[in-house]
C-alpha cells in the first residue's frame, strides 16, 4: 500500500516541506520552536545552498537549506540520514562559511550576527543510555558559562524521540511527532488539527505532486530506501560477526580453563615436576608455578 503522505527523511520530501520559499511559513513555525525569545524568526529568505571558500583551493560546503532571518541572523538546517564520520568536524565546518561571508571590505569592527547549525538526525548521535533526544551546544568555559552565544548547534535525534499522540506536551512536540510519522498517517489526527500543521499535510499529499514531482520524489525514496538497507545490512552483518567471534572466543576460554584444571590435577598427583608439566603441556612454566599457588 503506497502512503499518502510524503516521507520527511528523503531530499525530496525534506525540502518540499521546509525549502520552498511558499512553504516557508511551516520552516518559520517549526525553527521558532527551538529558538530564544531574543531570536524568533518573523520573516526569512533562502540562500544559496552551495558555499565556496574564499580561494579556489578552498573545499565548498553544500547544506540542505540555509537561509537568513529579517534580522540578518544565519541558519543552516541539515536533514542527517546516516551516521558518519567526524559528523561533529563537519558541523563546526559548515559553521564557519555564514560566520566569513559577514566579513565586510576595509574598515570592520568584528561584529558578528547570530548563526544557528540545525541537525535533524535519523539516527542515534550519542551512543549512550539517554534519553534526550534534543541538544543545543555552545561555546562554553571550564564551569560552564556560556561564553559565546552567537553560535549554537542544535542537534535533534529522532530515534530518540518516542513519545506517543496523547504525550505532546508542546507545539514543538508536535512538529516532532507529525516529522516522525508523517509517511504513516492516513489522515490528519485529531491532536494535529491545527491551522499550520493541516498546511503542512496538504503540502505533503503526494496525490498532488504533478508528473515531475511525482519522478523526483520517486528517485529521491528509492535512494533514501537503499542507504537504509545498506546500513541496516551493515549492522546485521556486524551483529552476527561479533556473535560468531564472541562464541569462538567462549570455546578457546573453555579450553584454556580446562587445561588449566588438567594442570593442577597434575600439581596434585605430585608425581611430575613443575618443567615437565609445563613440556607436558605445553605451557609457561612460571604459569604452572602460578596455578600451583592456587591449590
Amino acid at each position: 500500500m503506497k502512503s499518502k503522505y510524503v516521507n520527511p527523511f528523503t531530499d525530496f520530501g525534506f525540502k518540499k516541506l521546509f525549502g520552498e520559499e511558499a512553504n516557508k511559513h511551516l520552516l518559520i513555525d517549526f525553527l521558532n520552536q527551538l529558538l530564544p525569545p531574543q531570536h524568533q524568526i518573523h520573516d526569512l529568505f533562502y540562500k544559496k545552498t552551495e558555499q565556496l571558500g574564499s580561494r579556489e583551493l578552498d573545499r565548498k560546503a553544500i547544506f540542505d537549506l540555509y537561509c537568513e532571518s529579517q534580522e540578518g541572523h544565519k541558519f543552516i538546517v541539515e536533514l542527517q540520514k546516516a551516521k558518519q564520520n567526524f559528523f561533529k568536524d563537519r558541523s563546526v565546518f559548515y559553521a564557519t562559511f555564514p560566520i566569513r561571508e559577514q566579513a565586510e571590505r576595509g574598515e570592520w569592527n568584528y561584529q558578528l550576527q547570530p548563526v544557528y547549525c540545525i541537525a535533524l538526525l535519523d539516527f542515534v548521535f550519542e551512543e549512550t543510555h539517554s534519553e534526550r533526544y534534543l541538544q543545543h551546544v555552545q561555546l562554553r568555559n571550564e564551569v560552564c558559562e556560556v561564553f559565546y552565544d552567537k553560535l549554537t548547534f542544535i542537534f535533534i535525534e529522532m530515534p530518540r524521540f518516542q513519545k506517543k499522540l496523547d504525550e505532546l506536551n508542546s507545539h514543538f512536540d508536535k512538529w516532532l511527532y507529525f516529522i516522525k510519522h508523517l509517511e504513516n498517517f492516513d489522515d490528519i489526527p485529531q491532536d494535529l488539527r491545527e491551522s499550520i500543521f493541516e498546511q503542512a499535510f496538504a503540502v505533503a499529499e503526494i496525490a498532488c505532486f504533478n508528473s515531475q514531482q511525482l519522478e523526483e520524489y520517486e528517485n529521491s525514496l528509492k535512494y533514501y530506501r537503499d542507504l537504509k538497507n545498506v546500513i541496516d545490512t551493515a549492522a546485521s552483518e556486524a551483529e552476527e560477526r561479533g556473535i560468531e567471534i564472541g562464541e569462538k572466543r567462549g570455546i578457546e576460554i573453555g579450553k584454556e580453563q580446562e587445561k588449566h584444571q588438567r594442570i593442577q590435577i597434575a600439581l596434585q598427583q605430585g608425581v611430575l615436576t613443575p618443567s615437565q608439566i609445563a613440556s607436558l603441556f605445553d605451557v609457561d612454566e612460571q604459569l604452572v608455578l602460578s596455578l600451583k599457588q592456587d591449590i
